[in-house]
């Protein structure tokens, strides 16, 4: 049986991979050309900083709400995989960390509330 505690670590590499994924996707590995990168980074970080503090508390309601969250990405990363083949492996890795992030928190808030 796998304990709770991990699931929680599974979604914080899930959130920090996320999140340096996002602001490097959008400053250094492939800028948009037709939006300011400020703009980008408020539209694709910014959803992420909400449940953030109550996430590193581990608050069963923050991690409930970062497991929403990180399904917005999981879209994002799949229509990016599919419209653009030029930043695919980017979308790919979008969404490998939104479903890690997901059912990491998930999970935790599951083995807390069985419990």
């Amino acid at each position: 049986m796998i304990k709770r505690i991990y699931y929680f670590y599974a979604a914080l590499v899930g959130f920090f991979g996320l999140f340096l994924l996002m602001m490097g996707w959008h400053t250094v590995l492939a800028p948009s050309d037709q939006f300011p990168v400020a703009l980008m980074l408020i539209v694709s970080v910014t959803p992420m900083l909400f449940p953030f503090r109550g996430l590193l508390d581990a608050n069963l309601k923050s991690c409930t709400w970062m497991s929403y969250i990180s399904l917005i990405y999981f879209t994002h990363g799949c229509i990016e995989a599919y419209a653009n083949p030029d930043e695919r492996l980017l979308a790919l890795l979008e969404v490998l960390l939104s479903l890690l992030l997901c059912f990491g928190a998930g999970m935790y808030v599951y083995k807390a509330e069985k419990k």
